[in-house]
């Protein structure tokens, strides 16, 4: 935590050397790594509003979101490095910004020792956080001022800048971390998610380090080098809670047990699933291979845009019954209620409907940027008085809820959200 303070600090300095400043908007594009975390937390220290955009997406996705935000400045690499390829960071950002003239600055590390093309507007980063101060007094916020806006895609139009606010998100991804995951003081949380998306966030960075816990960066791909990645991670880091996507389970299912069982995993206590429902097959591969019957298997369900996990079997009494592939249990102060087509609240159990959330909770959205006019007709216009979730859920004879997917025409591939409008402007 000493290093990564000293980190944050350094680069928060180098952003405000460069015209950075309190409610600034910058742009992320980097594989996960200790340096864009800290890219992260700069901002945060002073109060400028980072945008994390995942390292994958094309120029013109980038472009899309650097001007919707009007980010004044970029963080990126030089290259990234995935499952074995090197990626063209630099390079995607140079051909992003072209059409960008909000950017004043491209700020680049350096993640290989390849040379990329260098221009007025870019800052080698390391360079300068060597000159600057290791001591960054933080921004006075307010509780409702922004710390970050996240993109993700809506049913129509154009991906929306999610807004999340300072007290209430880092409350909510905190609490929820160390109830859901049982997580104890000194223990190693593995989250293999990206840091651009969600998952990422809340339960790579903010959840867990507010908690003082330490916390995982997975770079690589579930099959890179092979697919015991994941193992060989559990048992040389010796992690203690495994969080992860069903997709990446089913892939690993595909290869048999043989890659799981080479590795000791002997320090899981806790594994977790996230970004869609989970299938049985996945489940229980996942419960009796990899967590060898005794570990806690928690499905979660949230969004990008509640802040953090919103249904999940814990926490709960101690030892209660877990279902298999069922998300099962609302978290404090979360009200779920299903709705029927007439907009209706359904009673009682045994009952399918649109999923809504009924009471506010600390780590809700607070709008789309700069267009709340769509965040009130997406997510409070079909239910008035309610937050609709965009899924549909089933209460159980106990119940319990399962949640059944999307009822829009957002299509959901391991949390990843890609909406229609988007695929048919893509053809």
């Amino acid at each position: 935590h000493r290093e990564l303070l000293d980190l944050t600090c350094r680069l928060a300095n180098t952003l405000k050397k460069y015209g950075i400043q309190k409610g600034d908007k910058v742009a992320i594009y980097m594989s996960v790594s200790p340096v864009s975390v800290a890219a992260m937390l700069a901002c945060a220290r002073i109060g400028a509003v980072h945008t994390v955009v995942f390292a994958g997406f094309s120029a013109e996705s980038l472009a899309g979101r650097i001007m919707d935000a009007g980010c004044k400045a970029v963080i990126t690499y030089n290259q990234g490095v995935r499952g074995g390829r090197v990626i063209e960071l630099k390079a995607t950002v140079d051909e992003a910004v072209k059409n960008c003239p909000s950017i004043e600055h491209v700020f680049v590390a350096q993640r290989t020792d390849n040379k990329v093309q260098m221009g007025d507007r870019d800052i080698p980063l390391e360079e300068e956080m060597a000159k600057a101060a290791s001591v960054c007094t933080p921004e006075s916020m307010d509780s409702e001022d922004m710390l970050f806006m996240l993109y993700t895609s809506g049913s129509t139009g154009k991906p929306k800048g999610i807004v999340h606010t300072q007290a209430g998100y880092l409350l909510y991804a905190a609490v929820t971390h160390k109830y859901v995951f049982d997580y104890q003081q000194g223990d190693v949380f593995g989250c293999v998610a990206d840091i651009g998306w969600i998952t990422g966030h809340s339960y790579v960075v903010y959840g867990p380090l507010c908690n003082g816990a330490t916390s995982v960066l997975f770079e690589s791909t579930p099959v890179y080098p092979d697919p015991g990645r994941y193992w060989e991670v559990v048992q040389r880091l010796k992690i203690n809670q495994f969080y992860g996507a069903p997709t990446a389970i089913r892939l690993l299912l595909n290869y048999g047990d043989e890659w799981v069982k080479k590795y000791d995993r002997s320090s899981l206590k806790t594994l977790g699933s996230v970004g869609e429902p989970i299938n049985n097959e996945a489940w229980q591969w996942f419960y009796n291979v990899v967590g060898e019957g005794r570990c806690t298997l928690v499905d979660t369900w949230w969004q990008t845009e509640t802040g953090g996990i919103c249904v999940a079997p814990r926490p709960s009494e101690e030892k209660a019954e877990i279902v298999p592939a069922m998300a099962m249990r609302p978290f404090f102060g979360i009200v779920p209620v299903l709705m029927d087509e007439n907009g209706k609240v359904i009673e009682g159990n045994d009952v399918s409907g649109a999923l809504c959330i009924a009471q506010p909770w600390p780590g809700m959205a607070r709008t789309i940027y700069g267009d709340h006019q769509r965040f009130v007709d997406a997510y409070f216009k079909a239910y008035p008085g309610y937050y609709f979730t965009g899924d549909g859920a089933y209460r159980t004879k106990k119940g319990y809820y399962q949640i059944t997917g999307r009822m829009d025409d957002v299509i959901n591939i391991s949390g990843h959200r890609l909406g229609t409008a988007e695929i048919e402007d893509a053809m």
